[in-house]
């Protein structure tokens, strides 16, 4: 019988070596996706400045609401499709084809929900402080220009070339922060004026994400695969919409509560706390394509708690030290961002919160839970709504109001958590 200290001990340098060794095209894969955050987060960082620098505080948080509301209404475009497209891309990749062009077909007949939705939210929100005109501009740029674009780099995931997406993606944030530089330089530094940059740069973008980066497959309409992926579509769609009403949903209250300017101070600093989660979002994305061909990876207790501490870790220390730079250099991003700059810090918890909750999305997605998961985005809306509005009403000052933001967000994902873990709990659903 072999004793265990007989059995020899590999040394720690081989050990490590053989890990990475027997995971290495996972690794590769991964800095391959998150060099296509780090580009995007340098190009985007230099587009919010350029932007927020030459717009007027309330003409930037104008814009970014209006921006915000087209990425919400963007999620109905094809009723939901794409996810029924990128499904097929990490697990069927030979239907591209044919889904692409369900996904065109249904992109068609979706249009009048668009549409319809897109004027109801005018009305609510914006009917007192943004043209229509200029409000539809946005909303078409959002919605039928970059949408496809972010369909494009979906494509490209699900099928494993993360290479390609991080280009795109790079490429693409390179277009509008080149628009928004240029734009420092226009005559009229206008909302009305950015709105038709907007539309130039996103038809560039569309025009090399679909002409260069999208896979070459021949299209075929075939409704019978279509109807039974569109339920689940529709859940997906609803989902969605769900999820960015309650991730931009602050933006739109603030707006309509506070005013332009307040709307303005706000977006700047909730822009900053969503450029901490470009990378994040890297690692959900792999995460959710790992989770889909096993889902069983996420049923030991210490790797849930290893995943959530390390984007809690990664989320904070990112906005601690944008903080700490804007501390001692408040003009480093600008003269208008510098108004903003002493409430960054202010917002401590607040993306390691939010990112959070958008981790339990993607599982419950990944499962296959998507009505679950809509369930869980309606829960989240709706006690957002009331939390914030409570805020808005009762709290005076914008220093107070931010520092709040923290305790709401951390109700929020305490609830986004109990339905998330109770559900996972069950099997999850057949792709």
């Amino acid at each position: 019988m072999t004793q265990a200290n007989d059995i020899p001990r590999m040394p720690l340098r081989e050990r490590i070596g053989s890990f990475l060794l027997e995971r290495r095209a996972m690794l590769r894969d991964y800095f391959s996706a998150v060099s296509g955050s780090a580009g995007r987060l340098v190009f985007s960082l230099i587009y919010f400045v350029a932007l927020a620098n030459t717009l007027s505080i309330a003409d930037f948080g104008l814009f970014a609401t209006a921006s915000a509301a087209g990425v919400m209404l963007s999620r109905t475009l094809a009723f939901g499709f794409i996810s029924a497209l990128y499904r097929t891309a990490t697990i069927r990749p030979r239907l591209i084809g044919s889904y692409t062009a369900g996904f065109l077909m249904l992109s068609l007949l979706s249009l009048p929900v668009l549409a319809a939705a897109s004027a109801l939210t005018w009305l609510l929100f914006f009917s007192s402080t943004l043209s229509a005109g200029i409000f539809a501009t946005v909303i078409f740029a959002e919605a039928l220009l970059w949408r496809p674009v972010e369909v494009a780099m979906i494509v490209n995931n699900g099928l494993g070339r993360f290479g390609r997406a991080a280009v795109l993606a790079i490429l693409t944030s390179a277009i509008k922060s080149a628009a928004a530089v240029l734009f420092i330089f226009w005559p009229t530094s206008t909302i009305e004026a950015w709105a038709w940059f907007y539309v130039a740069c996103n038809v560039v973008s569309l025009a090399i994400a679909f002409g260069v980066f999208y896979p070459r497959q021949r299209l075929r309409l075939t409704p019978d695969l279509y109807w039974r992926r569109l339920s689940d579509s529709i859940y997906v769609a609803g989902a969605e919409v769900l999820f960015y009403l309650q991730m931009e949903f602050d933006k739109l209250l603030v707006l309509a509560m506070g005013g332009p300017h307040l709307a303005g101070i706000y977006a700047i600093v909730m822009r900053l706390v969503d450029l901490t989660a470009i990378p994040i979002r890297t690692f959900s994305m792999m995460l959710v394509q790992r989770m889909m061909r096993a889902p069983q990876m996420l049923e030991r207790l210490k790797v849930k708690l290893g995943i959530e501490a390390g984007i809690l870790l990664v989320s904070t220390s990112a906005l601690l030290f944008l903080a700490v730079v804007l501390h001692f250099y408040p003009n480093f991003l600008g003269r208008n961002v510098s108004e903003a700059a002493p409430l960054v810090g202010l917002a401590l918890f607040v993306p390691a919160l939010r990112n959070l909750v958008e981790y339990h999305a993607e599982l419950l997605f990944a499962r296959g839970q998507t009505l679950i998961r809509a369930g869980n985005l309606a829960l989240l809306a709706g006690l957002k709504a009331a939390l914030l509005s409570t805020l808005l009403i009762q709290v005076a000052d914008t220093e107070t109001l931010v520092w709040s933001l923290n305790g709401m967000f951390a109700l929020l994902y305490m609830a986004s958590a109990a339905v998330t873990y109770t559900a996972l709990r069950r099997p999850a659903k057949a792709i």
